[in-house]
């Protein structure tokens, strides 16, 4: 995959999906806005060729050596200082090739999370700003970070170490893998034992996992359900799938409810209207000195 950030032109909203409501208020667009259904990984077409080329990729590359080596180089915390609000401005300059339902800058896709969390659950300001953050470990894209190929920032995550859940999507290109192979791998726990908890399980390396690691290591007092939803907001055979339970213990399990909330505002909030930046900024400042001691950030 190249290693150069996308430069195309964000998709304008065109008319209002259907919708429904489900959890006694939320909306969820039947489809995104543009026209497609939200994860229709099925339909054929040049943006559904691409993405499942990219897990190719990823599936052959996303071994437990490398993932061991990506936490040990970044976990240094050396690439750079800065603050939470100049990462999100990095992200203006980032799409997510991996992404079928939206071409937008990534910055807008933290912002429509953000505020669409935000009108359903106006007290939870720790959720609010958790919506905002949560995929700012893709400045990994940038030269600064790396330039790491998009296969090691973005798409879908799953554990290493252990067999590969039949649920991750293609799972047929894992068969290039040589951990699919490994007998210290490739077995149900692998290198884990039963209800070890997901802190102590490594996942494939991307954004997510990187801006856990940037969270944790510069003291957020955001409570743990917020980096439970950082590190594994993609970890679609978890809360979409249901795998991997046996690996979880039971401070997941109650953070987990938390994720499946998340979830649905950072998937359908992708087909709402652009936010005004400068309108909300303010409020989003505020949450950023509550809930991280330092001004500027280690990443």
């Amino acid at each position: 995959m190249a290693t150069a950030v996308a430069n195309q032109a964000p998709h304008q909203f065109g008319k209002e999906a259907e919708e429904k409501k489900i959890n006694g208020g939320f909306v969820v667009p039947e489809t995104n806005s543009f026209g497609e259904t939200f994860r229709d990984y099925n339909a054929e077409g040049e943006k559904h060729a691409r993405v499942e080329n990219f897990y190719k990729i990823n599936h052959k590359n996303q071994t437990y050596d490398f993932v061991k080596k990506m936490r040990e180089e970044y976990i240094k915390m050396d690439k750079m200082e800065m603050s939470i609000w100049e990462c999100c401005e990095l992200l203006n300059d980032v799409v997510d090739e991996s992404d079928l339902d939206s071409d937008l800058p990534q910055m807008e896709h933290l912002l429509q999370t953000a505020e669409s969390i935000r009108k359903d659950y106006p007290d939870e300001d720790w959720l609010h700003l958790t919506g905002l953050i949560h995929d700012l470990g893709k400045v990994l894209l940038l030269p600064q970070f790396g330039g790491l190929p998009y296969w090691a920032v973005v798409g879908d995550t799953y554990p290493v170490g252990c067999a590969f859940d039949e649920s991750i999507l293609h799972h047929k290109y894992f068969k290039e893998n040589p951990d699919y192979h490994n007998p210290a791998y490739n077995t149900k726990y692998g290198v884990y034992s039963e209800n070890c908890g997901l802190d102590n399980v490594l996942m494939s390396w991307g954004h997510d996992d990187y801006m856990y690691l940037v969270a944790r290591e510069n003291k957020t007092t955001l409570p743990p359900a917020a980096l439970f939803i950082i590190r594994n907001h993609s970890f679609y055979p978890l809360h979409t799938g249901g795998a991997y339970r046996h690996l979880m213990n039971e401070e997941d399990h109650e953070n987990l409810k938390w994720l499946q909330i998340f979830n649905k505002y950072e998937l359908y909030s992708k087909a709402t209207e652009l936010i005004d930046v400068e309108k909300v900024k303010p409020y989003y400042l505020s949450l950023i000195e509550k809930y991280f001691p330092n001004k500027k950030l280690k990443w």
